[in-house]
């Protein structure tokens, strides 16, 4: 890349637009521009560094011995119909019909797609086992696009499919793509935990995200480090406090005036938010359903919707809510006409606090036998410095960037469309598979979120876009940019990505822009080629050196 000729630009404006540091870093260096919210073009700096992502992954993957081929993305929705996943998807699903009014969707995965293609293969048992993939875009349609491009409506995902005659073939299939993405991630250089995590739309028996470690993740990790429990927080089992030995109290409702949060409540009652409990009014798949919480307690959504074999969930509007007596703020269980859900630490409770259903009361030293109740369940998050669910020990929290996930889905999706094999016994069985996701881009973010500093991007030396980026401080010095263009040529055929920065700017500026697309290794050629010398410096150093000319291409080979 011959930077006063090709198509190159960085920003010198602060990015006003981006939440996270990589995704104003990306924008910044030009390696990404944003079309639109939630929507990116990639730039050639931005593109060729993908590239090196992807066939780092597409290394492994067949090394592992998967084959990769190509889907399309725009589908017809009867596909997702066959597993009930139109539904599942909602509003996530980009959808469209074409001149024929016929239903089509931008698809945002392809489980289904993968098992109706296998079925040309898959007759007998003899056929199996096998592992394809791609690398292709998905599309959903994200409520709240967010983090640069770490939360987004179009990406870039690798997916494999694994295809076994049954569940010990699938434990092998299994094994060899989570020892491919440990390779592929410890390549990459990042910082990664693997963490037990929800099924969610895709289903199956089993989940394992990989993470990448970062403060600016959307999930929170949970660790043991005494046994090695880990988990992403939405799955983590809370293991509830005991039940209380505390003598049982008479009932007694009394003032609360203008208290309408539990933390208002318990402050004004002079009583510990653990011996509160507050009352949480959901709408579920538009049924509202009240769920009682200890009062310094968070709900978790997901194990909700996992508790009632549900889709959808989000707070009741008033009009949902004007179908009880609850009353906003001061809801309670006690004489509450609807569905009631109880989390489990709940019901180890004794003498609580509680909403009365009258404005501006709450309930004192109410317990379990002063109600009635539906379902019970853990439905709450665990707090940093609960206990571990297996071995009792204090857990820790990460946050993290899921990178890549692999999931044994057994035979949810042969068995919507029909995949089934010949086995020995003359008989039809469905095919087991496996799925393995990767996102690139997310890749990308979470790299610049662990390697940047003031200046800009620092990349590792297999993911830049470029190894080596030569700097010619005055190009209209004969000598410098002779001495530069014969580096820029060798090194290009010698196989190592060198792109020369022979434009007309200041050193400083182009110093500044070298430093913040990443570029791994910089070599400067200025004033001491008359003395046969050349500066090498390294990216993540401060300190530089000087070569011999002739010593430059060796030296280079020795860093890269």
């Amino acid at each position: 890349m011959r930077l006063s000729k090709d198509f190159f630009y960085t920003i010198k404006e602060n990015i006003t637009d981006e939440d996270s540091n990589s995704g104003k870093l990306l924008v910044k260096s030009g390696m990404i521009k944003k079309i639109s919210n939630g929507i990116y073009a990639k730039m050639p700096l931005g593109q060729k560094t993908i590239q090196n992502v992807e066939n780092i992954v597409r290394k492994y993957m067949n090394e592992a011995g998967a084959n990769e081929l190509k889907m399309p993305s725009l589908l017809p929705m009867e596909i997702y119909e066959m597993a009930g996943r139109k539904d599942a998807f909602g509003s996530s699903m980009f959808k469209l019909n074409d001149r024929y009014n016929r239903e089509y969707a931008l698809g945002p995965t392809h489980e289904e797609l993968f098992a109706i293609t296998s079925m040309n293969k898959v007759k007998s048992y003899r056929d199996l086992p096998f592992t394809i993939y791609q690398i292709g875009n998905k599309y959903r349609d994200e409520m709240r696009p967010r983090l640069g491009l770490i939360r987004v409506r179009e990406f870039t995902m690798k997916d494999a499919y694994s295809f076994d005659t049954d569940y010990e073939g699938l434990d092998v299939s299994y094994k060899k793509m989570f020892d491919a993405y440990n390779k592929i991630f410890t390549e990459l250089g990042l910082n990664y935990k693997i963490v037990k995590a929800d099924t969610g739309t895709m289903g199956g028996i089993l989940s394992e995200e990989f993470q990448a470690v970062t403060d600016i993740g959307e999930d929170t990790l949970v660790f043991c480090d005494k046994c090695g429990f880990s988990s992403n927080l939405e799955i983590t089992p809370c293991r509830s406090c005991e039940n209380s030995n505390e003598e049982e109290k008479m009932l007694e409702m009394v003032e609360t005036p203008n208290r309408h949060t539990i933390e208002e409540v318990s402050e004004y009652l002079k009583l510990d938010i653990k011996q509160t409990v507050k009352a949480l009014l959901m709408n579920i798949d538009n049924e509202l359903v009240v769920l009682f919480v200890r009062g310094d307690r968070e709900l978790n959504e997901t194990k909700v919707l996992k508790l009632l074999n549900k889709q959808e969930i989000g707070f009741a509007d008033d009009e949902l809510i004007a179908t009880s007596n609850a009353v906003p703020g001061y809801t309670g269980p006690i004489g509450l006409n609807a569905k009631i859900i109880i989390d489990n630490e709940v019901l180890k409770m004794k003498n609580f606090c509680c909403g009365a259903n009258k404005e501006g009361y709450h309930y004192i030293n109410a317990n379990i036998k002063d109600f009635t109740y539906d379902l019970t369940g853990d439905i709450v998050n665990v707090k940093e410095g609960d206990i571990c669910p297996n071995c009792g020990e204090k857990l820790v929290f990460k946050k993290g960037i899921e990178v890549g996930n692999t999931f044994k889905l057994g035979t949810k999706y042969s068995e919507c469309v029909g995949l089934n094999y010949l086995g020995d016994d003359n008989k039809n069985h469905p095919v087991v598979m496996g799925c393995y996701g990767i996102g690139i881009e997310r890749i990308l973010s979470a790299i610049v979120e662990q390697n940047n500093d003031e200046k800009g991007i620092i990349w590792p030396m297999n993911v830049a876009p470029y190894k080596v980026a030569i700097v010619v401080i005055n190009p209209k010095e004969e000598q410098q940019l002779e001495v530069g263009n014969k580096l820029y040529n060798e090194l290009n055929k010698i196989g190592i990505d060198t792109l020369i920065d022979d434009r007309t700017e200041r050193a400083g500026v182009k110093f500044n822009d070298i430093d913040l697309i990443g570029i791994p290794i910089r070599i400067t050629v200025g004033k001491k080629v008359s003395d046969n010398l050349v500066e090498i410096k390294l990216r993540k150093e401060e300190t530089s050196e000087e070569t011999i000319i002739q010593d430059a291409i060796s030296r280079i080979k020795q860093l890269t």
